[in-house]
């Protein structure tokens, strides 16, 4: 199999509370306003890993996408028996992407890869796929999930020592100085896919 190089590699997670978010400050304030805390993460890891690489396409994935958000629509149809097209737009799980090749002027495109029962190595393998066949030579590929509703807590069986985070990075074909090539598909989470190509969670 042709070789993946891993490079340009950026994590942002909250420091104090959980549904703390990116400041963004590079980004126009009217159109941050309204984002959630995933797609500020998605923004602010993509922008610091790919400043050099804006014109490739980037791949996101998640495993809940705007969960957030999309408990506030859950909530508004039980009580109100209606939801506001404007909150539906941002709710869908393509929004992470979606807002990130905007607000960077990111122009080839993206994908969103939802994982079926969370799995991550499956991700990465799809959205590599197109380097592999050689199509392209890169790619931008992000991870993100974002903090969870108290009210899904109980119901959702998330991690209990989940901390909220994303990651970007960029997978190519060609190996440059600072790459480390991507030795093995032997990782099932983000945390996992991390530690084989850095030491950020190495103390955690």
């Amino acid at each position: 199999m042709k070789s993946i190089y891993v490079r340009n590699i950026s994590v942002w997670k909250p420091t104090e509370k959980m549904d703390e978010m990116p400041k963004l400050e590079y980004v126009d304030s009217l159109f941050k306003r309204r984002l959630s805390q995933i797609s500020r993460m998605t923004i602010e890891t993509v922008h610091n890993s790919a400043k050099n690489d804006l014109d490739a396409k980037l791949v996101f994935t998640s495993f809940r996408g705007e969960i957030a958000r999309q408990f506030k629509i859950n909530k508004g149809l039980c009580e109100d028996f209606s939801v506001m097209p404007a909150s539906f737009s941002i709710s869908v799980f393509n929004t992470p992407p979606a807002v990130a090749t905007i607000a960077l002027k990111m122009k080839n495109g993206y994908t969103a890869i939802y994982p079926k029962q969370n799995d991550f190595k499956s991700s990465v393998l799809a959205a590599v796929s197109s380097v592999l066949c050689g199509k392209d030579e890169k790619i931008v590929f992000a991870y993100a999930d974002e903090n969870i509703p108290e009210e899904y807590k109980n119901v959702c069986g998330y991690e209990k020592d989940f901390v909220p985070f994303s990651f970007a990075c960029i997978l190519s074909s060609k190996q440059t100085q600072d790459s480390v090539e991507l030795k093995s598909f032997d990782f099932d989470t983000p945390k996992e896919f991390l530690s084989l190509i850095c030491n950020f969670y190495e103390n955690e």
